[in-house]
């Protein structure tokens, strides 16, 4: 028997150094990047802290006592009504926020299918923008409606967009 049968194994020593590799990632991800974001719920709170500070230290002679004092409690009021939301329903905006970027990725395929049309367009000179190649049934000017041998000869492009 060797020393290494006798001794029980203390877990998975393959889970234990990828455990550790991983710790070692996140400290290393972590001094390079900050701290990663929170859940949506903990970054909307930080901005409206961030937009009350902000709006609190704001001191203008253009406002009076009076206006700080109604800003300072329609502050408090905005606060009141949001945080119980944020309490109650966290994962809402963690929806919310996956929702956004779907809408996002979406516009994002709309414009730029819209620009490679637009793009291929302007390369070929040829071709007026915004002319299909639908026959019009009374245009006597089409060089489809002549017979074979009298039309130009060669091939026709038809756009299938």
């Amino acid at each position: 028997m060797s020393e290494a049968t006798d001794r029980p194994v203390d877990g998975d020593p393959w889970a234990d150094a990828c455990a550790e590799d991983l710790a070692a990632e996140k400290a290393r991800r972590r001094a390079e990047y900050g701290p990663p974001p929170g859940s949506a719920a903990e970054e909307l709170r930080k901005l409206v802290d961030a937009v009350a500070d902000k709006v609190s230290s704001l001191q203008s002679p253009l406002f009076g006592i009076a206006t700080q004092g109604a800003v300072q409690q329609a502050i408090r009021q905005a606060k009141s009504a949001v945080e119980p939301v944020i309490e109650r329903n966290p994962q809402v905006f963690d929806h919310l926020a996956a929702a956004g970027n779907e809408l996002l990725a979406a516009y994002r395929s709309a414009v730029e299918g819209q620009e490679s049309r637009w793009t291929r367009g302007a390369a070929d000179p040829a071709k007026p923008a915004g002319k299909t190649t639908e026959k019009a049934a009374d245009d006597p000017s089409d060089p489809r409606d002549e017979g074979p041998g009298e039309g130009p000869s060669g091939t026709e492009r038809i756009d299938l967009d």
